[in-house]
């Protein structure tokens, strides 16, 4: 049964003010739902952290191409590595962003694309769509499957997957400005919506980094400190932060006429925001593209999807080109990926298009996680090969677990705990269940655990097989058989007393 989103959620993590329970959702409420009191309220700094992503790509070196997680850039070889930055707000100024975001923005943004279905259904990405049967929202198992769908009843066309350079940190604010007034039927924004739209424009942060002030750690003792006084916080006030040693950054990027740009990604509603942005692009691509030349557009947030026939690649690459600049954006052409599908001995087969229009044969299109050969599909190869790779660490750093305890203890065998692992990293948890947690909290300096059951939603093996059945792609079931197998071997590694070896 699907379930609509709650804008107000209890947030685990400590940052500058405090966690704000269910037990106060009134309060906050009351709140965020007073115009005047939002127009006025101020927005406490983010926090930022980064995310990396080790890819492993096919690389030119030296006019040689090899996969590699490294590249070669400017005569230098240089990490493969995406870096992301996600950026998280306090718990109030988050609630403020969901309940904007999910109960004043949203609403009216989804009666503007009611409107317009074919608008509606090129937009994909942070929207609660309803499946056909309405028991559950789509997810990008859903989306892909309507783009390879729509591949197969063409047979003969070109897929190009075009990407958006630096997306968030790109955004135009006054483009931004006017798309939100727009939304909400205004000329300018109202001055709680304004207060929002400047906090998420002139925002400061702090790095994550910055608050290890122990040798590259948190400071426990301080933060227990805190906790005892019923704060999960990193200072005991904001003014502690600001009188500290820790550097509170500004919004400093620039675009080529010197004016700030970018929001942050992470927060509640920076989402919503990109996609009202980049409104008036899905309308000139549909108005353009999709009436005039029958060419199918998909936009899932920066990653966009177009079919089209061989000869039209030329007619859409430079309306993008155009259109994007005109959103002051950047999309590389050179990095789009084209590939062209048609009718060899019988089936669907996947041609890469390459830069000197040659075609590589039974090379897939890659979109949203699945690679698409024409006659099967399957699950992205560096998807599995992080699945694998998680699977192996976390026996590691078990095993080292394991030693330590050993040697603290004199034991001479110690067992590993393999419940845990199997749920994570093996068929036994493709199930969803509710298992035992609990939370302890210092009331008046004095702890107070609670004991609740929280869900567990299943592992990767789960969302695999149930992309395998909605995709109607038995072969991604198959790229998984083996699961069970590498898990056992990789215990097998390590001297674990109750893990039996290879005779």
């Amino acid at each position: 049964m699907r379930e609509n989103k709650d804008w107000f959620k209890d947030r685990g993590y400590p940052h500058f003010t405090n966690k704000t329970p269910m037990s106060v959702r009134k309060n906050v409420e009351r709140y965020v739902k007073n115009p005047q009191q939002v127009s006025r309220h101020s927005f406490s700094p983010l926090i930022s952290k980064e995310i990396k992503q080790r890819r492993y790509k096919l690389s030119d070196f030296n006019g040689v191409e090899r996969r590699s997680h490294k590249k070669s850039k400017g005569g230098n070889v240089v990490t493969n590595t995406k870096i992301r930055e996600i950026r998280y707000a306090t718990h109030l100024d988050a609630h403020i962003y969901s309940y904007y975001a999910q109960q004043i923005i949203t609403p009216k943004y989804e009666a503007y694309l009611k409107q317009k279905p074919l608008l509606s259904n090129s937009i994909t990405a942070y929207r609660q769509i309803e499946t056909e049967d309405k028991l559950k929202f789509k997810n990008n198992v859903h989306f892909a499957k309507d783009v390879f769908d729509e591949i197969k009843s063409r047979e003969n066309c070109v897929a190009l997957v075009l990407d958006i350079e630096n997306f968030f940190p790109s955004l135009n604010h006054k483009k931004l400005k006017l798309a939100w007034a727009k939304i909400l039927g205004n000329k300018t924004l109202p001055k709680d919506h304004f207060n929002i739209f400047k906090a998420t424009t002139r925002f400061s942060y702090v790095k994550l980094e910055d608050l290890k002030t122990k040798n590259g750690h948190f400071d426990e003792k301080e933060l227990s400190k805190f906790r005892k006084n019923g704060k999960h916080t990193f200072f005991e006030s904001i003014k502690d932060l600001i009188d500290s040693d820790v550097i509170i950054h500004k919004n400093q990027k620039k675009d080529g006429d010197k004016n700030l740009m970018g929001i942050p990604q992470g927060l509640p509603i920076s989402a919503l925001l990109a996609n009202i942005y980049m409104l008036a692009f899905d309308e000139a691509v549909i108005k353009e593209l999709t009436l005039k030349h029958n060419v199918f557009y998909r936009r899932y947030s920066d990653d966009i999807v177009m079919l089209c026939k061989e000869n039209q690649i030329a007619l859409i690459e430079e309306f993008v080109e155009s259109e994007i600049l005109k959103n002051k954006l950047t999309v590389s052409l050179e990095k789009t990926e084209k590939t062209l599908f048609k009718i060899n001995n019988g089936r669907l087969q996947s041609y890469k298009i390459e830069k000197d229009n040659r075609l590589k044969e039974n090379l897939p299109l890659n979109y949203l996680g699945f690679e698409f050969y024409g006659y099967q599909t399957l699950i992205k190869s560096k998807n599995l090969a992080k699945f694998y790779r998680e699977m192996k660490e976390t026996v590691k750093r078990k095993h080292k677990r394991v030693e330590t305890i050993k040697e603290k203890h004199l034991l001479d065998e110690t067992p590993i705990f393999k419940r845990k692992l199997y749920r994570l990293f093996s068929y036994k948890g493709e199930k969803s269940r509710m298992l035992p947690a609990k939370r302890t909290n210092y009331i008046e300096g004095k702890a107070k655990t609670d004991y609740f059951d929280r869900k567990f939603r299943g592992n990767y093996l789960r969302y695999a097989y149930r992309a395998s059945d909605d995709l109607e792609a038995p072969e991604i079931k198959r790229q998984l058989r083996n699961h069970w197998r590498i898990l056992q071997e990789t215990l097998k590694k390590y001297d674990f007393s109750n893990v039996k070896k290879d005779s």
